[in-house]
């Protein structure tokens, strides 16, 4: 056969299964000729009478996207036949909760390093105004990004810092002041 498209080629399911590849072929939309491999995984592992009940009994805008995870999981489980998908995502998982400590430790550095850039010698208080050490101190709660996605569900002490002016964008309720003044929070 010189042409090689769908029209006159068999898909991979039925060249792999060696048998002609019928019009209505409920393999030949989603197992191209050119993939070959893309089936003869999804067969290893599922076998091509289960994948065709499954396609059988699913609605056809369902199919592809069964296709495509019958496929990765195929794939998955050829590379590693113990843990499949499951593997590759527990990797996942510990490398995400590996780099969060590592951003987690990074910002309270930036965090640590900016504390110590502002002491009261290095602020300038104009004459006239309330003596430095006489402002409340004010708690600052180093947590950054989207709190409500879950990656910042604890909040260590050693993030907490405590500063002897009022931010600005702090409000001015009588919650948010500390106790002792003066202390410095200790939590450095």
């Amino acid at each position: 056969m010189a042409s090689s498209s769908s029209y006159n080629s068999p898909c991979a399911a039925c060249k792999f299964l060696r048998r002609k590849c019928m019009p209505g072929c409920i393999f030949a939309p989603y197992f191209p000729p050119e993939e070959p491999q893309k089936f003869a995984n999804v067969h290893k592992i599922f076998g091509a009478s289960n994948v065709t009940k499954l396609l059988n009994e699913l609605l056809p805008h369902q199919r592809e996207d069964a296709v495509n995870s019958l496929a990765y999981e195929a794939e998955a489980r050829v590379r590693d036949p113990v843990y499949g998908c499951v593997g590759a995502i527990s990797f996942l998982q510990r490398q995400v909760q590996r780099l969060q400590k590592e951003l987690d430790a990074a910002n309270a550095d930036l965090l640590r390093y900016s504390y110590t850039d502002i002491t009261p010698t290095s602020l300038s208080v104009p004459p006239g105004l309330a003596s430095f050490h006489q402002v409340p101190q004010r708690q600052f709660s180093a947590r950054f990004g989207n709190e409500a996605s879950g990656f910042y569900r604890h909040q260590s002490a050693a993030t907490a810092f405590s500063f002897p002016y009022a931010l600005p964008w702090t409000d001015t309720s009588s919650e948010d002041i500390s106790e002792g003044a003066g202390a410095g929070g200790g939590n450095l």
